[in-house]
C-alpha cells in the first residue's frame, strides 16, 4: 500500500491510496482518495489524527469491516422496463436500491458469485457495498419496473436540492417508475423515510370527510384565521386571507389548515376515522407492502387530543415516505389501491397488499380538487407548463428544531404519479414541487 498526502487545507489533509488486493491467487490494484482531519491532543497538545473509520476508506462507518471473499450474493444485471441495463454509474442514486436488489434476488436471478472486496456494514440487513471485483461472477438478469427516462429526470431533479427524495409510480398498475435520493447519508428515504407529510395528507383527510358525509367538494369548509381544538390553536400561513364561505375545494386548493381542523369533530367522525380511511381505502399503515426492497408503509395512528387535529393536516404522529404519498395520489385518481412494487411479484410469488380503494364519487371529487390546486391553487407555479390531465397537492411540515419546514409535494399527469420531500426545503412548491414536475414531464 502506498499513501500520498496532498496539500493540507487548514486542518484537513487529503491523500490518495494505491494498494494491491490479493485473495486466493487473484490480485488487483485498488486506488481511491480520502481525507483526514488533524486535532490537538487534549493532554499532550500534539497534532494527532482525528481517528474515524473513514480514514481507512471513505465508505467505512463505525463497526463496518473490509472483507475480501467470495461474494455473499451473485451479481445482477438489473434492467428497466425497456430492457436497458440500470447501473450505478448511469443512475448514481439507484446504488443502494441495486445493492439491496442484488442481496435479495442475486441467487433467484440465476447468477454465480465472484470474488470481491466489500464494505460489510454493521447494521442488520444492510447489503454489502462492493469496492473492487477480483474475479467476475456471472450476473443474473433481473427485470425491474424502472422507467429509464423517469429515473434520469428524477436523478437530475433531486440534485437541485440537498436532502431530497422522489418516487414516481404508474397509477394503473402500481409499478415504480423512478426512485431517487440526494442525501449525504446514502439512506433510501424515498422508500424508507418516516416524516410528517404536511398538507399532502389533506388528500386522505378530504377523502375521510367525503366518505363520511361530513362535506363534499362543493360543500362548506369555512377557512377562519385560526381554529382551536382541545385548547391547541392552529393557524394558516400568514399570507392567507380568511374565507368563512369557502367550499372544501377552495380550502383544499389554498391549503387552508383551519378548514380541516374545524371539520374533524363533526359527526360521525371519531379518533379512529383518519386511521380507518388511510388503512382501509389507501392501503397504508399495516406493514404488509412487499415492494421488492425494504420500504415503509406509512403510519396514521388513532390518537386523541391535539394530535388528532394535527394529524388531519399531516403533522402530529402521522408519518409518510415519498413512496407512500405517490401511492396516495395514485389511489386518489384511480380509485384502486395498487401496492407499489419495484420487482414483479411473479419472481418470488410474493403477495401484494390489498385495500378497498375509493368510491367513484369520492375519486371524482379528489381528482377535481387536485386539478384545481395544480391550475389555480398552491401548486400552480410548480406545475406551470405541464400538459395533459394534471393535479397536485402541496405540503410543508414543521419539524421541531428546524428553522425551515420540510417541503412536500405530490402530483399526477395522465398515468404517472409522483411525490417528493426536501428536508428544510420550505413551502411545498419551493423545492419538492419542481422535483415532482420534472419527473411528471417525462410522462413515465
Amino acid at each position: 500500500m502506498k499513501i500520498t498526502p496532498g496539500a493540507a487545507d487548514g486542518t484537513t489533509v487529503p491523500y490518495t491510496v494505491k494498494a494491491k488486493v490479493a485473495y486466493d491467487g487473484k490480485s488487483k490494484p485498488l486506488s481511491y482518495r480520502s481525507e483526514l482531519k488533524v486535532v490537538r491532543g487534549l493532554t499532550t497538545g500534539r497534532a494527532l489524527v482525528d481517528w474515524q473509520p473513514s480514514v481507512v476508506h471513505p465508505e467505512l462507518k463505525r463497526d463496518d469491516t473490509l472483507v475480501t471473499d467470495t461474494s455473499a450474493s451473485p451479481p445482477i444485471e438489473a434492467v428497466g422496463r425497456d430492457g436497458s441495463v440500470l447501473t450505478k454509474e448511469k443512475y448514481p442514486s439507484l446504488g443502494p436500491v441495486l445493492d439491496a436488489l442484488r442481496t435479495k434476488y442475486g441467487e433467484k436471478a440465476g447468477g454465480s458469485p465472484g470474488i470481491e472486496l466489500v464494505v460489510r456494514h454493521a447494521g442488520e440487513g444492510v447489503p454489502d457495498t462492493p469496492l473492487l471485483t477480483l474475479a467476475e461472477g456471472k450476473p443474473g438478469k433481473l427485470a425491474t419496473t424502472i422507467s429509464p427516462s423517469a429515473q434520469a429526470a428524477a436523478e437530475k431533479a433531486v440534485k437541485r436540492f440537498a436532502q431530497s427524495s422522489v418516487v414516481a409510480v404508474k397509477p394503473s398498475t402500481g409499478e415504480v417508475l423512478a426512485v431517487a435520493n440526494n442525501r449525504t447519508d446514502g439512506f433510501n428515504a424515498a422508500f424508507e423515510g418516516q416524516a410528517a407529510p404536511g398538507s399532502t395528507m389533506k388528500i386522505i383527510t378530504a377523502a375521510m370527510l367525503i366518505d363520511n358525509g361530513v362535506t363534499s367538494m362543493n360543500g362548506p369548509a369555512p377557512c377562519p384565521d385560526s381554529a382551536v381544538w382541545q385548547s391547541q390553536t392552529f393557524k394558516n400561513l400568514t399570507t392567507m386571507q380568511p374565507n368563512e364561505n369557502a367550499t372544501l375545494a377552495n380550502s383544499f386548493m389554498r391549503s387552508c389548515n383551519t378548514a380541516f381542523i374545524k371539520l374533524i369533530d363533526e359527526k360521525p367522525l371519531t379518533d379512529a376515522s383518519l386511521t380507518q380511511e388511510a388503512e382501509e381505502h389507501f392501503g397504508l399503515g399495516q406493514d404488509n407492502w412487499k415492494t421488492g426492497v425494504v420500504s415503509f408503509d406509512g403510519s396514521v395512528p388513532a390518537v386523541s387530543g391535539p394530535d388528532r387535529a394535527a394529524g388531519a393536516i399531516g403533522q402530529g404522529q402521522v408519518q409518510m415516505s415519498p413512496l407512500n404519498m405517490a401511492s396516495v395520489t395514485a389511489t386518489a385518481i384511480t380509485g384502486a389501491f395498487r401496492q407499489p412494487y419495484l420487482v414483479p411479484p411473479e419472481l418470488d410469488d410474493r403477495q401484494l397488499a390489498r385495500a378497498q380503494g375509493l368510491k367513484a364519487s369520492t375519486v371524482a371529487q379528489l381528482k377535481q380538487m387536485m386539478r384545481l390546486t395544480a391550475t389555480q391553487g398552491t401548486a400552480q407555479e410548480a406545475m406551470r407548463g405541464l400538459g395533459g390531465d394534471i393535479g397536485a397537492k402541496t405540503g410543508s411540515a414543521e419539524v421541531d428544531g428546524n428553522a425551515k419546514s420540510n417541503s412536500w409535494f405530490t402530483g399526477f399527469r395522465n398515468d404517472i404519479a409522483a411525490a417528493a420531500m426536501t428536508e428544510e426545503g420550505g413551502h411545498g412548491g419551493d423545492a419538492a414541487g419542481p422535483i415532482v414536475a420534472a419527473v411528471l414531464r417525462t410522462g413515465g
